[in-house]
């Protein structure tokens, strides 16, 4: 079993990202194969905390630990070195004084439309005048650009990242960087690194709102997108089915745990109706969304029906309502009211 001072000797080696100095150890306690440690750094709720998390864990688990717990709180003032910023060269988009609204698209499983919720989204801001972006999260299921009908990739200039424009909306995803639809296989750090590299590396210009379409559940992604973006606000996607609603709490609860706002609910294939009766048929039951948003404590912010957009061969996309279809319509109200709540 480590002991407490073999622990604290072999995180010697761990260095402050920001501040280029072994970390600050707190606390730590072993007990039969379990570590636990309390570090403190320069900056906490970043990528590079998540880096030096998961070079701990590494390190001790190499050692011998057979499970690590870890805490993390900031450094004092008073302990930085002089003239030592906690946010050193933060992307403009990352910085204090970024006017831009992050708002993350959740789901608790795949499959419930929570992808075609942030591309329409998206494409209604704009409608209404707002500078736009989306950053397809989904990094194992990114879909975005198809959704769109993208098909050109970004472009680099002088080492910088332009995002691919359509409908007004600036979009960045991992699907440019694989070829032929490969799956990616990468490992939780790796991805980390590369949602790192889309605030980081990209030059969005000026945005009002940048949306992410996060993976469904609460892996490590979602976990990564929640620690780097302390300030944004979250809407869950749902169907009105017990049990998408049920997952979907999750979703929700984690987002409330890290402190995000959570703007509402969307319940996506609310029912069907018919072109020829007009009749409304519930065809994944009803009730989900309100019950989903009476336990996150806010309100639906639309109910969707089953349906396709009109394809229009000469502006492709899949995916994307018009502003003149009845869904087109429904999600223009869904984006005033996102813009109501945000500004």
């Amino acid at each position: 079993m480590l002991t407490k001072d073999q622990v604290v000797e072999l995180l010697q080696k761990v260095q402050d990202p920001i501040i280029h100095k072994s970390i600050t150890i707190r606390d730590v306690k072993t007990k039969e194969g379990y570590v636990s440690v309390k570090a403190a750094l320069a900056q906490t709720e970043s990528a590079e905390q998540m880096k030096v998390q998961q070079e701990i864990v590494n390190i001790l688990k190499e050692a011998g630990a057979e499970s690590v717990g870890l805490r993390f709180e900031q450094l004092a003032d008073e302990e930085l070195p002089q003239g030592t910023s906690a946010n050193p060269n933060l992307p403009p988009l990352l910085s204090p004084e970024s006017k831009t609204q992050f708002i993350a698209v959740a789901s608790g499983k795949g499959g419930v439309g929570k992808s075609t919720v942030t591309v329409n989204l998206a494409t209604s801001l704009a409608r209404l005048g707002k500078k736009v972006g989306i950053i397809d999260a989904d990094i194992y299921g990114f879909s975005v650009p198809d959704m769109m009908g993208i098909e050109t990739r970004p472009k680099v200039v002088d080492g910088k990242i332009y995002p691919v424009e359509r409908f007004d909306v600036k979009v960045m995803s991992m699907a440019f960087f694989v070829e032929d639809n490969a799956p990616v296989i990468w490992r939780g750090p790796m991805l980390g690194k590369m949602l790192n590299n889309f605030f980081s590396e990209v030059d969005w210009g000026e945005l009002d709102y940048l949306l992410l379409d996060l993976p469904p559940g609460t892996g490590d992604v979602a976990l990564d997108v929640h620690t780097m973006l302390p300030a944004s606000k979250e809407i869950i996607v749902t169907t009105p089915h017990a049990t998408a609603a049920f997952v979907a709490a999750r979703a929700g609860a984690m987002a409330l745990k890290t402190k995000h706002e959570v703007l509402g609910v969307v319940e996506n294939m609310a029912y069907f109706e018919s072109k020829v009766t007009g009749e409304k048929e519930y065809v994944f039951g009803q009730g989900g969304g309100e019950k989903l948003a009476s336990e996150l404590s806010t309100n639906i912010l639309g109910r969707l029906p089953l349906g396709q957009p009109d394809f229009n061969d000469e502006e492709f996309a899949p995916s994307v309502y018009q502003a003149d279809h009845p869904i087109g319509k429904q999600y223009l109200e869904i984006a005033r009211e996102v813009i109501a709540k945000t500004e």
